[in-house]
């Protein structure tokens, strides 16, 4: 819930889930490309609203869609959605205010909270830049007061069905930022994200660099190759590419001062603003947003603004198409169009020109001369199209239109096809389809079913198999140690060692409380099964003989059986006082039989009333779901139900439908303390109250 990856809050993807409890990678893909292509709709609505030609409409629609990082970064699907929604919100706040619309101020509302819902950087810069359009409005009319009276109640409501929505999940997001890996990032750890000044060049020649090829080809920033090896964003988060007719169309505006318009004035502004935040470190104004704008400061990379840059360059490019093809007043003059087109030829020419020195600089002309001669031979074709299309206009209007259009789809199909990390074969990812029949796989879903029982719950770990294996638990219902996740609890985080991804061996970090595969933590966790591409001991060096079990080799690699993983559910007859944080940060425990003893923090452990017992307690769970864990225990003197589960405090208790205190147990884990008898234990989590308790609490 308060994870801005999870998408729960996601329109397109909850009625995916309605249809399909398991879908797959073409039901994912079919609905981003649904919510595109709805964001393209919006954009061309949004284009009639202003009466702006329809021929410029498409361009933007198609460069929006289908350019820039929405194309090379199609996957990262939570931040391809958060730019979708930007034109559906724009278009009903426009309505809103031009109209004075209640109706349609709702409904900017709503839709601007489903952008927000994201809760990603691309949301932020979207909220910012959709304040900054109403301030806009209001300034640019000929009574700004007059102007504010007659949109009050428009903005009053967007902003009341806004807030209703988007209350509650941006403020629990707010508090496990607090407890999270990452409560904020530095300007260093963000600035590492930011967008190379070089990689502007894939305006005009996108595969340039070898973005779309593999990682070992590419030679562009950062790279092995490239000089500059303190970024950290992969090869394909740079590129710019929106299509030749429409960078051409940016051009002409650009040079015959048609950008300094009033009606296009304020995305233009926004477009270097957002260019400035984009390339992070190389200017100042990163560092002022990262100290002064609210929120900035708890996301990393600031080149995801490319999405955002991908929109704004769309909009100019659809006004400067709408500029040439008008036949209206709003049309540029002769002088101005000469100005213009001298200012797309020169400026593509040295583009490319600089290309090929930076090409020839790195000695990677080899692999830079074909990219080049075709970005040349697509631009120069552009060109000859907006020229003959201007040409065509007042005898084939259609036509002409047809010619900017067609070229863009062509180009933008061929330019911004598919590459290694938007089209890769769908064998390379079959084991993250529900029904895969990939062996590894198999042999734990069929290992962990049977060792099940009424207390135990086994977990697994693949480590080193490739970037999308760590999350091939989520579609196989498996229950793993690491996943792939840059946001987590900051406790569990400490205590695993747990980064991003274990994608690559190497990724695999110990901590102090998990040293080696041979711990208590990992008993505790009840890790029974890890995976990794070779020998165990090469990943943990710490292992001897008989640790762990062999207990398959597979074409993925090698699986081990920890004997010793404990139950989900255990039941403790005694506890002892622990610090906790001590442990957690020398990973020293106490010596202390952990399967008869819970250790607790000294006042829950005074609190409990309890002393060492020779009693007996049997435990079993009842119920086990995503949000609630019943557990029956059945004991002579009384004890503790311990549950293995991570500790939070938004998971609560009754015991036999009384509230009792849920307990961290053991560094990580919950316990809840039951008398003598039989009694029935309930955890369930419950983050909206408990949030709110925290924040109104003394």
């Amino acid at each position: 819930i308060a994870d801005p990856q999870a998408m729960i809050f996601s329109p397109p993807f909850f009625l995916l889930a309605l249809f399909d409890h398991a879908p797959g990678a073409y039901g994912v893909d079919t609905t981003v490309f649904a919510v595109i292509l709805l964001g393209g709709l919006a954009m061309i609505a949004w284009f009639r609203d202003r009466r702006w030609h329809p021929a410029g409409a498409a361009i933007a629609a198609l460069a929006f869609g289908f350019g820039a990082a929405m194309a090379w970064r199609v996957q990262h699907t939570a931040q391809v959605l958060s730019v979708a929604y930007l034109p559906m919100t724009l278009v009903l706040l426009d309505r809103a205010m031009k109209r004075g619309s209640t109706g349609y101020g709702i409904a900017a509302g709503v839709a601007g909270a489903v952008l927000v819902l994201g809760r990603d950087q691309l949301a932020l810069l979207e909220v910012f830049l959709l304040v900054a359009y109403v301030i806009w409005h209001l300034v640019s009319a000929p009574s700004p007061k007059d102007e504010l009276h007659r949109i009050n109640l428009p903005l009053a409501a967007a902003t009341m069905a806004g807030l209703a929505i988007v209350a509650i999940p941006v403020l629990l997001t707010a508090i496990i930022a607090q407890e999270s890996n990452r409560p904020e990032i530095d300007l260093i750890g963000a600035g590492r994200g930011s967008l190379h000044p070089a990689l502007a060049l894939t305006l005009f020649a996108p595969n340039v660099f070898g973005s779309a090829g593999d990682m070992a080809d590419y030679w562009g920033p950062p790279s092995f190759a490239w000089p500059v090896k303190d970024l950290y964003i992969a090869q394909n988060m740079g590129q710019l590419y929106l299509g030749a007719i429409p960078m051409l169309l940016i051009l002409i505006a650009l040079g015959s001062g048609a950008l300094w318009r009033r009606e296009i004035r304020f995305f233009s502004v926004a477009l270097v603003l957002t260019s400035l935040y984009a390339l992070g470190w190389y200017t100042p104004f990163f560092a002022l947003a990262h100290t002064f704008l609210p929120g900035v400061n708890l996301y990393r990379r600031p080149a995801d603004a490319v999405f955002l840059m991908g929109f704004l360059g769309a909009v100019i490019a659809g006004h400067g198409a709408h500029l040439i093809l008008s036949e209206t007043s709003e049309a540029l003059d002769h002088a101005a169009l000469k100005r213009g087109l001298m200012c797309a030829g020169s400026v593509s020419t040295a583009a490319l020109a600089i290309c090929l020195a930076i090409a020839v600089h790195m000695d990677h002309v080899g692999v830079a001369v074909r990219p080049l001669f075709a970005a040349a031979a697509i631009f120069a074709i552009g060109a000859a199209i907006i020229l003959d299309a201007m040409w065509l206009l007042p005898i084939r209007p259609v036509v002409a239109c047809g010619l900017l259009i067609g070229f863009t789809v062509a180009d933008l199909g061929y330019s911004n096809g598919p590459g290694s990390a938007t089209a890769l074969p769908p064998s390379v990812y079959d084991m993250l389809e529900p029904n895969t029949r990939n062996e590894t796989l198999a042999i734990l879903k069929r290992k962990t079913a049977e060792g099940r029982t009424d207390t135990r719950r086994d977990r697994v770990e693949i480590v080193g198999l490739g970037f999308a294996w760590p999350n091939t638990t989520m579609t196989q219902r498996l229950e793993n140690t690491l996943g792939y996740n840059p946001l987590r609890l900051g406790l569990y985080s400490l205590a695993t060692g747990a980064n991003d991804t274990v994608g690559l061996v190497e990724q695999r970090t110990f901590s102090p409380l998990f040293p080696s595969y041979r711990s208590k933590l990992a008993d505790l966790l009840g890790l029974r099964y890890i995976v990794t591409p070779v020998p165990i001991t090469q990943l943990d060096p710490e292992l001897r003989p008989g640790d762990l079990v062999p207990v398959a080799q597979t074409a993925e690699g090698y699986i081990y059986e920890n004997p010793r993983a404990l139950p989900r559910v255990m039941f403790a007859t005694s506890a002892a006082p622990a610090d906790q944080d001590l442990i957690l940060n020398t990973g020293t425990w106490p010596d202390e039989d952990l399967q008869s003893t819970v250790l607790l923090s000294p006042e829950d452990e005074k609190g409990s009333g309890l002393i060492a017992t020779r009693g007996h307690g049997e435990v079993r769970i009842v119920s086990y779901t995503n949000t609630e864990v019943v557990v029956e225990a059945d004991s002579t003197r009384g004890g503790y139900v311990v549950l293995n589960d991570l500790w939070h405090p938004w998971w609560v208790a009754t015991l036999d439908n009384v509230p009792e205190p849920v307990m961290r147990a053991n560094v990580l884990f919950r316990a809840v303390r039951v008398p003598k008898g039989r009694h029935s234990v309930r955890f369930m989590f419950t983050p909206i109250s408990s949030a709110l308790s925290s924040i109104w609490a003394p």
